[in-house]
């Protein structure tokens, strides 16, 4: 499924920043298996590379799985790497040339009509409106899709279930979610508080338990996920420093969330 069709529909997107790599896993894991089939892993979290890498591993090729806060080029190149199947930026830089040429469709950052002009020379797929709430929220995404009728908006920052409903309201494609959604499962928070809000969050975007689901969440023959357990602790803990490889099998948007 291409990113713009899976936009449009499963509406959701989370996104996952942490300071745990292996909470991360778990949050990912089960974000997927509760239903939210579109999950973004923020660069700016703890080993986010072995986050992507070994989520991959788990969920197959086709799991709808992106990496966030992609900046620079570099960023983009050790995405592709990790197995990052869509690249989402705060912004526009290079890291929405370098993933496109790797074949990665881009959400991507914008504020104003100026940013959304560029973006689409860029050829970018869709258009990150951030920080969506501190932007002016709802009443702002419908004065942009005066100029912009037909472009896809996913708004982020600030999102919680309310304005979720909101958002899709006024016309976005999708909304991403971080912090009202992820709270702090990825900083080793409660697995099972996590996955009574992605069905609180399902039902405001309109989607059922188990919706769209791709993949399961279970780990590959072989890989390092034999760790991992979505709806507990792990075994063998490891430490390590931001995308180090320390427990991954392979290479490696309330406030503002910081995408």
């Amino acid at each position: 499924m291409d990113l713009l069709t899976a936009l449009r529909t499963h509406r959701l997107v989370a996104i996952v920043r942490g300071t745990d790599p292996e909470a991360s896993l778990r949050a990912v894991l089960a974000l997927v298996e509760e239903g939210v089939s579109l999950v973004e892993v923020s660069l700016s979290g703890e080993g986010a590379l072995d986050v992507i890498a070994a989520a991959r591993a788990a969920l197959g090729p086709d799991a709808l799985l992106g990496a966030g806060t992609v900046l620079t080029a570099d960023d983009a190149r050790a995405a592709h790497r990790a197995g990052a199947g869509f690249a989402v930026t705060p912004a526009l830089g290079e890291g929405v040339a370098i993933a496109r040429e790797r074949g990665m469709p881009v959400l991507a950052g914008v504020m104003t009509p100026t940013d959304i002009v560029a973006a689409q020379a860029m050829g970018v797929t869709a258009y990150k409106i951030f920080p969506a709430q501190q932007a002016g929220g709802p009443a702002y995404l419908r004065a942009l899709r005066g100029p912009f009728p037909r472009l896809p908006f996913v708004p982020v920052g600030g999102v919680d279930a309310a304005a979720a409903r909101a958002y899709l309201a006024a016309g976005a494609l999708a909304v991403g979610v971080g912090s009202p959604l992820l709270g702090d499962a990825a900083d080793g928070g409660s697995i099972a508080e996590l996955r009574s809000r992605a069905a609180e969050f399902l039902d405001a975007v309109g989607a059922g338990a188990g919706h769209g689901s791709t993949g399961s969440a279970r780990p590959a023959p072989g890989s390092a996920l034999g760790t991992a357990n979505p709806s507990g602790s792990t075994a063998g803990s490891t430490t390590g420093a931001r995308n180090t490889g320390a427990f991954a099998a392979g290479p490696a948007g309330g406030s503002a969330d910081p995408d």
